[in-house]
């Protein structure tokens, strides 16, 4: 091999909901961020694993101690279980996506790791010690700005990434990003779907629903606006099956994020210099997998109208975008920005 052959970069967002990788070699892979163990014997002779991950943990859930190790934006701590929950996370990403297999070969591995804004100012120091041994160098960032370096809106624009755990914001300045330019609600896809369970249980006394089927129906059927056709779902009431519409409670719980997430948006473009403000209010990015959400991006738009008006993009690939924007700022990174990592 050459030594250019032997260097593999590696880009990785790591999200509450979904964890994404995407590599120089072409790979592209996406778990949901969920890892649970076998709770017992009988439950290792049943999966015959000592570990799953993403959707396969979340439907044996009844036999697994499950962890969603990132919770609205921080990496879990004071728990040896989360930690160890976000190190296997990670293992499986590069594994799904061979870079295991390829260091073992003798490649050098180096990764840029896409965290929420908040988690990139407290946790960066689990992240590191996550990522110990499973590659051989290291950058952190924020993923709103990691989408940002991807999609080349390095100046004049304002990245709005509305995850599972928490929204958040990135202006770009044409430079890294400092902690004044960025920001993070924990409203975002999660907190939608508490709004969402408590208004079904309000309006439909004895309800028996989890909140990972709240959330298959929000992600299945979220909107801001007029409805493209109403929601009907089968419910168990008191025990019994019951078709209902739940249209209501699915237009008032998603379009409780708007306000929080506008006010926020407006207040990081009201603290850009004034001479700026209008080309970043016309370059707005909507990203994350709320941003699927019909309707979501002209509320945006309508909530700029009284400041002189805005245009909001939608990425198309909200999925890979975050951890393709990694892999774009390793290929671009000098050696000086690279953390080395010891095993």
């Amino acid at each position: 091999m050459t030594e250019k052959a032997k260097l593999l970069l590696v880009g990785i967002d790591l999200g509450t909901s979904q964890s994404a990788i995407v590599t120089s070699s072409g790979e592209r892979k996406v778990v949901d961020s969920y890892v649970g163990w076998p709770v017992d014997a009988v439950a290792r002779k049943i999966l015959k694993k000592k570990v799953l991950f993403g959707a396969e943990a979340v439907k044996n859930r009844t036999m697994l101690d499950v962890h969603r190790p990132l919770e609205r934006g921080l990496l879990k701590e004071g728990s040896d279980k989360d930690q160890q929950a976000i190190r296997e996370l990670l293992s499986h990403l590069l594994d799904l996506a061979g870079v295991s297999e390829a260091r073992k070969g003798g490649a050098n591995v180096r990764a840029v790791v896409g965290v929420p804004a908040e988690a990139l100012r407290v946790n960066k120091q689990h992240v590191r010690e996550a990522m110990r041994g499973l590659v051989d160098g290291l950058i952190i960032v924020s993923e709103p700005f990691a989408v940002a370096y991807g999609l080349d809106a390095l100046l004049h624009a304002i990245v709005v990434d509305v995850g599972a755990g928490t929204t958040d914001y990135c202006v770009m300045k044409g430079r890294y990003p400092t902690e004044e330019d960025q920001r993070t609600l924990i409203n975002a896809g999660d907190w939608v779907d508490e709004q969402l369970m408590t208004l079904l249980g309000e309006r439909h006394p004895g309800i028996s629903v989890s909140i990972h089927t709240v959330r298959e129906w929000k992600e299945a059927h979220s909107f801001v606006g007029k409805p493209p056709e109403p929601v009907t779902v089968s419910i168990p009431v008191g025990g019994k099956p019951s078709e209902i519409d739940i249209t209501e409670e699915i237009r008032q719980a998603c379009e409780s994020l708007g306000p929080p997430v506008a006010e926020a948006m407006l207040d990081l473009i009201a603290g850009v210099e004034s001479e700026y403000q209008e080309q970043v209010r016309n370059r707005v990015i909507l990203a994350g997998g709320t941003s699927r959400m019909p309707g979501f991006g002209h509320y945006l738009e309508a909530a700029m109208r009284e400041y002189g008006g805005g245009k909001v993009q939608v990425v198309k690939d909200p999925v890979y975008v975050g951890a393709s924007g990694g892999l774009e700022l390793a290929k671009d990174a000098p050696t000086s920005d690279w953390e080395k990592l010891e095993k």
